[in-house]
This record gives C-alpha cells, sequence and structure tokens, in this order.
C-alpha cells in the first residue's frame, strides 16, 4: 500500500513561537539543568529521582501529579533533585495500542498527531510553569526532540531504541542528559556501545539537513532489567550487577560514569509496588559500597495520583491507562525515605 501523506507538519520553530516557554521559566530550566550536570559529573552529592506517570494521558491529572511532587521535592531539596517523568511517547511492543498523547491527546479518540504535538508542548510548559520542576520525556522518535528540546531536562532513550544508529547519533547532539537504558537481552556491552556512540562527535542526516554534533558527555546507563529467552523477567539493580557495570564502566574510559536505575519494567517484573523495596535495596547497596555509591546518581520511579492501572476509556482521575504505577501516598512517603538514606 506505500505511504499516505496525510499533511504537512509545521517546523520545530514554528510550533515554540505559537506556545513559547516564558523567559524566565527558561532561565529556571537553565539552572535546573547546570545543578543536573552538577550531579552527573560527582561535583554535587545530590541524587537525581525521575518519577512519574508511566505515560502522561491527560494534562489535569499530570499538572496536579506534578504540583504535588513539587511540594514534597522542596522538602528533600537539599538531598534531591526532582525530575518529573512526562513521558507522551509510549513504545508498544506489538505497535498496536495507545501509543501516548503524541498520537492521541485523546485516548478514546483517533490519533491526531499534529494536535498532539501541540498538545505534548503545551503539557511540558504548563507541569513548567505550575511546579517549577522541568520535566524527562523519553526519545521515542528522535525526529521530534527538536519540537521539545527548549522545554525538557532529562531524555531517556528505551530498552528498544539504544541500539538504534539515528537515537545514538541524536543522543550525541542533545544538550541535555541522555539516559541509555539496556536492551532487553541485557547486555550491558550494548549499552556501552549506544553510551561511547552519544559521547562522540557524529555527521548524519536529520530533519532533511547534513549535521554534526559535538557529542554528549552527560550520556549514561540506564538499568531497567532485561527478559531471558523465555520470556522470563531477569533484574539487574542487585548489588553484584551494579558492582559489574562499575568494572565495565572504568575499562571502557567514557566521560561522567552513572547509573540511574528503573526500578519498575523487568526489575520489577511490572508488579508496581514492588518498587518499593527494590528502591531501598538499591540505597541500601549505595551504603555497603563507596564505588557503587558514587555511580548510582539516581532511580526512575512510575508513580502517579492513584495505584495501579485502568484500560482505556475507564475515567478514574490519575490512575494510569498504560503500566501499573505506584499511588501517590506510596510515592511521597518513599521519597522521604529516599531521602533519609542520603
Amino acid at each position: 500500500m506505500g505511504f499516505t501523506f496525510i499533511k504537512a507538519l509545521p517546523e520545530p520553530d514554528e510550533v515554540k513561537a505559537v506556545l513559547p516557554l516564558p523567559r524566565e521559566y527558561a532561565e529556571l530550566k537553565k539552572k535546573r539543568d547546570a545543578e543536573i550536570r552538577s550531579i552527573l559529573e560527582g561535583k554535587s552529592r545530590k541524587f537525581l529521582l525521575i518519577i512519574g506517570p508511566c505515560s502522561a494521558d491527560n494534562e489535569a491529572a499530570v499538572v496536579d501529579y506534578a504540583v504535588r511532587l513539587a511540594r514534597a521535592a522542596e522538602k528533600v531539596s537539599d538531598r534531591i533533585l526532582v525530575i518529573p517523568r512526562v513521558y507522551t511517547n509510549k513504545p508498544r511492543t506489538t505497535g498496536m495500542g495507545y501509543k501516548g498523547m503524541l498520537h492521541q491527546p485523546d485516548p478514546e479518540k483517533k490519533p491526531d498527531l499534529l494536535a498532539g504535538l501541540m498538545a505534548i508542548r503545551k503539557m511540558h510548559i504548563d507541569v513548567i510553569l505550575e511546579s517549577e520542576l522541568t520535566p524527562a520525556d523519553e526519545m521515542l522518535y528522535p525526529e521530534n526532540h527538536s519540537f521539545m528540546d527548549d522545554v525538557l531536562s532529562y531524555v531517556a532513550v528505551g530498552a528498544s531504541s539504544g541500539e538504534d544508529q539515528l537515537h545514538r547519533m541524536v543522543a550525541s547532539g542533545v544538550d541535555i542528559p541522555v539516559g541509555m537504558k539496556n536492551p532487553t537481552s541485557g547486555d550491558f556491552s550494548v549499552m556501552l556501545n549506544s553510551i561511547t556512540a552519544a559521547q562522540a562527535p557524529q555527521m548524519f542526516i536529520y530533519r532533511n539537513s547534513e549535521i554534526e554534533t559535538g557529542g554528549n558527555d552527560l550520556t549514561h546507563a540506564v538499568l531497567r532489567g532485561a527478559v531471558n529467552k523465555h520470556g522470563q523477567y531477569i533484574p539487574n539493580y542487585h548489588y553484584e550487577d551494579l558492582i559489574r557495570l562499575s568494572d565495565m564502566y572504568q575499562s571502557s574510559k567514557l566521560k561522567n560514569p552513572a547509573i540511574i536505575i528503573d526500578t519498575n519494567h523487568s526489575n520489577s517484573g511490572k508488579h508496581y509496588k514492588e518498587q518499593i523495596r527494590i528502591a531501598k535495596e538499591i540505597m541500601h547497596s549505595r551504603s555497603l559500597s563507596g564505588e557503587i555509591e558514587g555511580l548510582v546518581k539516581g532511580l526512575m520511579i512510575e508513580s502517579y495520583i492513584e495505584p495501579g492501572s485502568q484500560k482505556v476509556g475507564e475515567h478514574t482521575y490519575g490512575k494510569s491507562i498504560t503500566d501499573p504505577c505506584l499511588g501517590w501516598e506510596d510515592s511521597e512517603r518513599l521519597i522521604y525515605e529516599i531521602a533519609e538514606q542520603l
């Protein structure tokens, strides 16, 4: 059947002109970006916490969550820098199902990518305006990063994308931290190859232009667990895993070695409440080893207002329509418990 071209999309500068980030908040982002850099470079002892819904499907609930998060973040700001997880693209293993707000600003209506593009930029900006926290998103579609590069403070590259050449090359030109997740196979060397490629200068075609990048020295490892050939989950957050990756990092000569650990996905076997126990184990491992403490810079946690998940078409406010998440009460308590262990 081939391709059917529906409509041309505006250029990133046109979208930014319609939905600009106010100057004072651009300055706020600049300060937060510098603080995040300081953490990943090892100059600051603060801990990163990237926390929020599996998929940001409803602006009102996401902004409400971010405001709650900001209140908790203020109480631990001497030890933790909180980055709200506002993931607007949802990877689908089979390519079917809800693909996130970019595709469907209303999950119950047909896809509209232009409306989705505007909706996700507006949501990111509203999160910043209401919470004064600058968000993270997943770089599922590298070509779209230019529409959001002035509103994001962190980008994750997923397990299925880290081996892709374009993701690696675009990451090399991004001027905020990029977390490269280990592949679903769990192979650390593949993840480190991705980081090596992203930290190096690259030349390639991007958005119909030949471009050159200088390399991103803040590209780092994200451990999210693995799946074996039998479909069984294999966690990789344990003490021994962290020591092994530390040894591999040391021999790699990569810049700014850092690990962020995803407490959900294959690490939890998608049992969302396990995130509480996993986070505590990781904090305990940091307390046992200066090597691990210096390398493990933060956690990713899937959390929303209501615990668990629901199907598209159900309407419990602040409850995930994709993977199950911790509810707010458990999340807030966990934030304070993590702070106490720092």
